[in-house]
């Protein structure tokens, strides 16, 4: 099974899957709403508006496994992401992207390592990973590096269609 065929929901609760991102490049994100890094949405909003007629997507699936600091509801999440940031990139939902509820996107995901060889959980809120658009995963950056950071920015343009 591809990445693209694990059923996920949308933020709304409506079923779905990377699936309708095949042929894209993809951008998977763990995001919270309350945490030091919150401010990467900014750089996230950005690359989904620099890059996406050119065939790449940013994706955030919200996460409350670190330090609770993505408690709200659905709504919650939305209301704040479009008010504070202007998300336009896709939502889904609220998941565990690590330990034993760790969603199978995920599952997927924490196999592949970051460029110090490195795979396994998730170190934090704003996690990046990079899927080719036959969703390869391509490239992994840990929470601290900027979406807008030239290593991130390279990556991507590597891997547009």
């Amino acid at each position: 099974m591809s990445i693209h065929d694990i059923p996920v929901s949308t933020l709304s609760g409506e079923p779905s899957s990377l699936g309708s991102l095949r042929g894209k490049a993809v951008l998977v994100v763990n995001v919270a709403s309350r945490c030091g890094l919150t401010p990467q949405y900014a750089g996230l909003e950005r690359l989904q508006e620099r890059y996406a007629a050119r065939g790449f997507s940013v994706v955030g699936f919200p996460c409350n496994q670190f330090a609770g600091q993505e408690p709200g509801t659905a709504e919650e999440i939305a209301t704040f992401c479009s008010t504070t940031y202007g998300v336009s990139f896709p939502l889904f939902e609220k998941i565990d992207v690590n330990g034993p509820e760790r969603h199978p996107v995920y599952a997927e995901l924490t196999a592949a390592a970051d460029q110090d060889g490195e795979a396994g959980d998730v170190q934090w809120n704003f996690e990046k990973f990079l899927l080719s658009p036959t969703g390869e995963i391509t490239a992994r950056f840990r929470p601290r590096t900027e979406p807008e950071d030239e290593v991130v920015l390279k990556a991507i343009e590597s891997v547009l269609p």
